[in-house]
């Protein structure tokens, strides 16, 4: 009985010496942080004003972001204003030329905002903004279906374009997501084949003879996918060139569903009247550099 008495005054002791240690480490983090951010105050990823927190936007330019939460196409999830929330609808390219994958959805249409955002981080090596686009991804993320057979792929890069940018701002993405959602990511199971051209500023046919070719599983790859939802992970959607020839791919790997999922999609004119840019020559392999 003694012995445990004195091993609980001296348990008491040590805890109550430790408590003003913990919060002396608190208030230096604390008066650390303050600093910091009085010298390099977190700013708006759109603008760059000044805002409170990290990875937040102004005023100005969250209510400038359109979210693409709304009735859209089943196959693409192109915004169709007249679909019916949660019914099967396919809009006319989807009918004419269906893609290899059920569902594509996005986090915002592509704009201004949206785009600054993207090309910041694969040009500007802001790679914080892959976490602030996961955020916002992990929503739509949700609606393809149950996380617990899904797995994220992200759009592989060429060796030569790795190794010239330095990172893949899809893979940056899906490993946000993956800490967000707790949904597994395999950088490993799509391989780029080939470096392709930009598809910048090509017709529909072109990019598609770009692409083809361009991607290749790994050689356990079958394996690998059994059963699961591949849900693959880039970072615009315009024409769909690059993601459909992933698709395809990925759908020889026996995976049970393949989806896609991007931060910016592009919408046509007639849907997003506030579109001022040519998306027609855009793809999600942009090349527009701030």
């Amino acid at each position: 009985m003694l012995h445990k008495s004195v091993m609980a005054t001296t348990t008491g002791d040590a805890k109550d010496q430790g408590a003003p240690g913990r919060a002396w480490r608190r208030g230096a983090r604390a008066a650390v942080r303050a600093i910091v951010d009085y010298a390099l105050p977190p700013r708006c990823p759109g603008c760059g004003i000044i805002v409170g927190a990290d990875r937040q936007f102004c005023l100005a330019c969250w209510t400038s972001l359109h979210f693409l939460d709304g009735p859209g196409c089943s196959q693409c999830s192109v915004p169709l204003p007249t679909a019916l929330p949660g019914g099967q609808m396919a809009c006319g390219a989807c009918l004419a030329n269906p893609p290899p994958f059920t569902g594509a959805p996005a986090a915002v249409a592509y704009g201004p905002v949206a785009r600054i955002v993207a090309l910041r981080l694969k040009y500007g090596r802001r790679t914080g903004h892959a976490r602030l686009m996961a955020q916002l991804m992990a929503r739509p993320l949700a609606a393809l279906g149950d996380g617990g057979d899904m797995l994220l792929v992200a759009v592989p890069l060429h060796r030569w374009r790795l190794w010239s940018r330095g990172f893949n701002q899809a893979a940056l993405v899906a490993d946000e997501l993956a800490r967000t959602t707790g949904v597994p990511r395999d950088h490993h199971l799509l391989l780029r084949a080939k470096s392709t051209a930009s598809l910048r500023g090509k017709g529909r046919r072109e990019r598609e003879r770009i692409v083809a070719g361009a991607f290749a599983l790994a050689d356990d790859a079958r394996a690998r996918v059994a059963g699961r939802h591949v849900v693959l992970v880039d970072d615009v959607h315009a024409s769909g060139a690059t993601l459909r020839a992933a698709a395809r791919v990925l759908r020889r790997s026996g995976a049970a569903r393949v989806s896609a999922l991007t931060w910016a999609r592009v919408v046509p004119d007639a849907l997003m009247t506030s579109n001022i840019f040519d998306f027609a020559s855009l793809d999600s392999d942009i090349s527009d550099p701030l």
